[in-house]
């Protein structure tokens, strides 16, 4: 989604443009992934006035309007990532807590396995897959 079309899916929702939506939306896509913690430090080093509630109420707006989304990539506070990149899903190793993106077509056959046998659509940007890597199986 280009610049353009996430300020128009903005305005079409009945939602302003501020510089903190521009700001909190900019710091999801430079961070990656990252906590609302992670994205507040991130946005007060341009203004230290945007607070916690802002970033979280304007997460779960970007997230409504399909902007952002939302993993769990581990037991702490929820992970946002911006949805204009490629859509993929995550695997977490328990040993070193490495996150690996994985492109959702990897899971076609899984994805069409769900579809078949159980008619169902899972949400993959929203999957988390825990386990172990190599490095640290082999530890």
């Amino acid at each position: 989604m280009s610049d353009t079309d996430w300020r128009q899916a903005l305005r079409e929702k009945g939602y302003r443009l501020t510089p903190q939506r521009e700001m909190i939306l900019a710091a999801v896509d430079e961070l990656g992934h990252a906590t609302p913690d992670e994205v507040l430090a991130h946005v007060q080093q341009q203004a230290s006035t945007v607070n916690a509630s802002t970033v979280y109420r304007t997460l779960e707006v970007l997230e409504e309007l399909g902007l952002v989304r939302h993993a769990h990539l581990s037991d702490r506070a929820p992970t946002y990532h911006s949805t204009r990149g490629h859509t993929h899903f995550h695997l977490v190793c328990r040993g070193c807590h490495r996150v690996v993106s994985v492109d959702a077509a990897e899971a076609a056959p899984f994805v069409e396995s769900l579809a078949t046998r159980h008619a169902f659509t899972p949400d993959l940007g929203h999957l988390t897959v825990f386990g172990r890597c190599h490095d640290c199986e082999e530890n």
